[in-house]
């Protein structure tokens, strides 16, 4: 990862991006809202190949097994590392370069109505010879091991858990403080670290608990510019280029963004990205940054 002096207006967490077009200047200020800049993209993938490089991962019978979970949030990494321009955000009426990679995603203790759930974030190592995939594993399987087994609550939720009991007048006195923070650059690395929606994306599974759903808006809390559902896998029909139809497993991945920090052609071409390392699922196993041939 290229290391980057810090400048006059830049965060603790992103670098502001100074020369951009008038349209990408005037944008925050006509449409100063996240969820007013949401564009909605949906890729239906064919999960086959992806099936058996899982299946050759677990050959061993590891304890914690390797899931497509794991594949797709470790695609979805190495995507951006190529395509950085996906790593910004807008805070403040101004446009920034995400300093980290930050995936972020709910780990359900039980699986029953009445468990809570905990807040995960998974930081990637940009600059790591270890495969992404490995990567997002090892830190899935440590912060699982520590909510379902230890029971232990994540960061955020304990700092919730202290604001609830703040009468409601001083509660929004409080969030008024802090969203003033949040604009001028200032708000605290101790709340920031632990807030899913300082997060490059904010990932949903639904697929593992057997369910559907292809939009989730984004959020004017935070600095969070990608909210990504991953659907059931199931029985899809595939069209090939002369018309014919084939029966496989596959899922819908939908990704909702803000669609200042690129355009259009610069989405397109990074789920270009995403699909060559779905239908070659080896290549997750090289290093984070090395180019796709």
């Amino acid at each position: 990862m290229e290391k980057r002096k810090r400048r006059r207006g830049d965060r603790k967490d992103g670098y502001w991006v100074r020369e951009t077009d008038s349209m990408h200047a005037i944008m925050p200020y006509m449409l100063p809202n996240r969820t007013d800049n949401e564009a909605f993209l949906t890729e239906t993938i064919d999960m086959t190949k992806v099936i058996e490089y899982i299946d050759n991962k677990n050959a061993d019978g590891p304890e914690f097994k390797y899931t497509f979970f794991h594949f797709l949030a470790a695609a979805i990494a190495k995507t951006i590392v190529l395509r950085p321009k996906m790593n910004r955000f807008y805070s403040g009426h101004r446009l920034y370069d995400r300093k980290d990679i930050l995936l972020s995603f709910t780990v359900k203790k039980k699986f029953v109505d009445s468990s809570d759930e905990a807040l995960a974030i998974v930081k990637i190592d940009q600059d790591s010879e270890m495969a992404p995939i490995e990567q997002v594993y090892e830190q899935v399987k440590k912060i699982v091991y520590s909510v379902r087994k230890e029971n232990k609550t994540d960061g955020s939720t304990e700092k919730m858990d202290i604001l609830m009991k703040l009468p409601r007048p001083i509660m929004r006195f409080v969030v008024r403080i802090l969203r003033w923070l949040e604009y001028h650059g200032k708000y605290p690395k101790s709340l920031m670290k632990d807030d899913p929606y300082y997060s490059t994306v904010f990932l949903s599974n639904l697929g593992s608990i057997k369910m559907s759903a292809d939009y989730h808006h984004l959020a004017n809390w935070g600095t969070n510019s990608i909210f990504a559902i991953i659907g059931e896998m199931k029985p899809m029909p595939f069209y090939g280029e002369d018309g014919s139809v084939t029966v496989k497993k596959g899922l819908t991945l939908s990704m909702t963004i803000d669609e200042r920090i690129a355009d259009g052609f610069y989405f397109a071409n990074s789920i270009k990205i995403l699909r060559k390392l779905v239908e070659n699922p080896t290549l997750i196993d090289q290093p984070i940054n090395s180019l796709l041939e």
